[in-house]
């Protein structure tokens, strides 16, 4: 009798196991947009002798970046990963994970956005995601001090595509989990708030604009290269 209830309670059990893993699969499938991409940039040539900083986020982090890269150049290694894929799709965890184990580097600083992406995602799925992302983050740089940056404003609004309403959710909601996890806050978007003659199109900002984002963003990562 013992050995019966036993295999009851393995068949009970293992039932659950494929029920939950059933549903999570069902939680975390991919929408993909019509166009997909991944952008990364690595230093032309590493000093072993300075920090690596790591720059995580969509084609706004990359419009900035090369204001960073030059800033910091002869601070730090400095390193980005930008793609397309949003909180809540599974590849983005796989795809910082393969791109950590490619570089092979200690990163000393990262500093992270993802937002402009991802709105077939409720507000509640992405920020449902973000401990995670955070979780992914720190484990490919343990150690690091992290940095994350607010989503910006948009200039015009689209449906299913960005509102500045969903951003401000979306801002309030990941900032909980920030300021539960102890990380500093660029506030990218109070800063770009203030200057709505400075865009590119509807998303992004022109020259000016990225070279003001990519200071904002150099002054918040300093503070932990001296």
């Amino acid at each position: 009798m013992i050995r019966n209830h036993g295999k009851a309670w393995v068949a009970i059990g293992l039932y659950a196991f494929l029920f939950v893993s059933a549903c999570c699969q069902a939680q975390v499938a991919s929408r993909p947009e019509v166009t997909e991409w991944t952008w990364e940039v690595r230093p032309e040539h590493v000093d072993s002798q300075l920090p690596n900083v790591l720059l995580v986020g969509d084609s706004i982090t990359r419009n900035y970046f090369p204001e960073v890269q030059q800033e910091l150049s002869g601070k730090a290694n400095v390193y980005l990963f930008a793609a397309s894929t949003s909180l809540g799709d599974p590849r983005l965890d796989t795809q910082l994970k393969d791109f950590a184990a490619l570089e092979g580097v200690t990163f000393s600083v990262v500093h992270f956005n993802n937002g402009m992406h991802g709105w077939a995602y409720t507000e509640k799925e992405y920020v449902a995601s973000f401990a995670d992302y955070v979780a992914t983050l720190r484990k490919i740089a343990p150690g690091a001090h992290f940095i994350w940056a607010s989503t910006t404003p948009v200039k015009k609004e689209s449906s299913p595509g960005p509102t500045n309403a969903r951003i401000k959710v979306r801002n309030a909601e990941a900032l909980q989990v920030v300021n539960r996890e102890s990380i500093i806050v660029d506030d990218q978007y109070a800063l770009m708030l203030r200057y709505p003659n400075l865009y590119l199109d509807d998303v992004h900002f022109n020259p000016e604009g990225a070279v003001l984002q990519g200071r904002q963003v150099v002054k918040t990562i300093e503070a932990y290269l001296k």
